[in-house]
């Protein structure tokens, strides 16, 4: 998960590639949250298929720590947190949960809960720490083998991400990173070396983690390292909010594609393994029922990794600002995906700006000529969470796998990231926060739609909780807590909260039981 901007659209939906998008009928009375029956929940394991996976994830810079440890050079984020202080008390991932130092307690954790996959990304600066301009790190293959063999020792499956937000400062300061081609062959670098070395026992690859809200935030909004962006977007010292994004998208989709085409080429028959992408999901729903507000939310699509093209409404609004695709590239981006990897949390309403009135950020072809707002006469769209504009909308879940089932022809799912932090960030008293009711209250109705769209046809072979334990949530710090498990800061233990009880429950016992669990919902 991932803070957004301090504005009003900060959720907005990304108009470019890569954000999922759902069509809700608007409701006229604007009641359509999700209500709880009276019965309670009752979503069992036995509701999933049998080989359907269940797991937890993390990402590198948000556990590891040990930041310059075992020649690992410094990453894009280690200098942007120490130049300008991240989080609200300006802290860092320097120590972040000490996962490199504690990862076979951890994996002991995710084996006692039961778990059948682990989601973790690989840290380019600690395998490659001058990307293909200097050699490989052994000291970081080593731990990742570590991590790697454990795992499967424990019959947990590793779910590896081999790009989550962090590379080599290097290739920042060398070339300006994704806004330059040369990115494309740096990644593909390191998606070689992750194959080469891990691939004999890693069996699902995602190649990036959100490409959408990555260019999002770090190009539009300038809030992610390298902090880039233009008047009215943010306080950047340089940057292009309108152009500069479809470049570093454009890059990424064929950074992406190219890998993937490594892959088939050149380890596939070997290693018999998947590959595929990490999208940010959220479901946009129109603020009415015109059909104005319901074509707002029909203008973002995966179509270029599918199809190898730009969907006709980027082109009717961009124009020449996009980048186009050669013959070449079209044939390596096209179905480039094995499977769709979505992280999902909340909700949105939609309001098209082509004709009403609107701020002059959303009314700009970048922003796909859109606004969100989280109202509808005086009502919030769903209960608030401890992320800025992020709203528990359960039904959601359903809407958004149907859309992408559809549209893609039921292309396999895995929801890779879904998770709950709690509004009370100032809240410090342990017993608080280790008692968890609604982050289990959360993930029950979040399943119970995910179960039903399985039901009907959709194929979705997996569920990750983000996260297995509170991490540094990049420019929330340590406020934010996702975490099945309570991580002391000072000992670094790990503590088990009621969610984790819940979650052990439920894959070990298939019951959604525990110490009457359905009282405190």
């Amino acid at each position: 998960m991932k803070l957004k901007p301090k504005s009003p659209t900060i959720f907005h939906f990304w108009y470019l590639i890569f954000v999922c998008n759902v069509v809700l009928e608007a409701s006229n009375n604007g009641d359509i949250g999700f209500r709880l029956e009276e019965k309670g929940h009752h979503v069992k394991r036995s509701d999933f298929p049998p080989e359907f996976i269940f797991g937890a994830g993390s990402s590198a810079y948000q556990v590891e720590g040990a930041y310059l440890e075992d020649m690992k050079s410094l990453s894009n984020w280690d200098v942007f947190c120490h130049s300008i202080g991240c989080g609200e008390n300006e802290e860092n991932g320097d120590i972040a949960d000490c996962h490199y130092h504690l990862f076979l307690k951890d994996i002991e954790i995710m084996h006692s809960l039961g778990l059948k996959a682990y989601r973790f990304s690989i840290s380019w600066a600690r395998i490659l720490p001058r990307g293909r301009f200097g050699e490989v790190n052994t000291a970081g293959i080593m731990f990742y083998d570590k991590i790697i063999d454990n795992l499967i020792l424990k019959g947990i499956e590793p779910f590896v991400t081999i790009h989550h937000y962090d590379f080599p400062q290097e290739l920042e300061d060398r070339y300006g990173s994704w806004l330059n081609p040369e990115m494309q062959e740096d990644f593909v670098h390191l998606a070689d070396i992750c194959f080469k070395y891990f691939g004999d026992r890693v069996k699902y690859w995602t190649t990036i983690n959100e490409p959408n809200l990555f260019t999002d935030l770090a190009y539009r909004w300038g809030i992610y390292p390298p902090s880039r962006c233009s008047e009215f977007f943010g306080n950047c010292r340089t940057g292009n909010s309108d152009v500069e994004p479809l470049i570093v998208m454009h890059n990424l989709v064929l950074a992406h594609g190219k890998a993937a085409n490594l892959y088939r080429q050149k380890y596939k028959v070997k290693q018999a393994g998947l590959v595929g992408i990490v999208v940010n999901c959220p479901t946009f729903i129109p603020l009415t029922n015109s059909e104005l507000d319901i074509e707002a939310v029909k203008r973002a699509v995966l179509d270029p990794l599918i199809y190898g093209e730009y969907p006709v409404e980027m082109v009717k609004y961009l124009g020449s600002d996009l980048p186009s695709f050669s013959i070449k590239e079209k044939n390596i981006v096209n179905n480039s995906l094995d499977f769709i990897g979505i992280n999902h949390y909340s909700a949105i309403y939609t309001k098209d700006c082509t004709n009403s009135t609107c701020s002059p950020i959303a009314n700009r072809p970048i922003q796909g000529f859109f606004d969100t707002v989280a109202e509808r006469d005086g009502v919030l769209i769903g209960e608030p969470t401890g992320v800025e504009d992020t709203y528990v909308f359960p039904q959601g879940m359903e809407e958004i796998v149907n859309q992408i089932k559809f549209r893609y022809k039921n292309k396999p799912m895995f929801i890779t990231e879904n998770g709950y932090s709690s509004p009370d960030l100032q809240e410090k008293r342990v017993n608080v926060i280790l008692n968890d009711v609604k982050r289990v209250k959360f993930h029950l109705e979040y399943l119970e739609f995910l179960a039903k769209s399985i039901r009907e046809g959709a194929d979705v072979r997996g569920y990750f909780v983000w996260s297995l334990m509170d991490n540094y949530e990049w420019m929330s710090g340590y406020n934010v807590k996702f975490g099945l498990y309570y991580v002391d800061r000072e000992t670094q233990t790990r503590t088990p909260k009621l969610s984790a009880r819940w979650y052990k429950s439920f894959l070990k016992k298939n019951t959604t039981d525990l110490v009457n669990i359905k009282s405190y919902i």
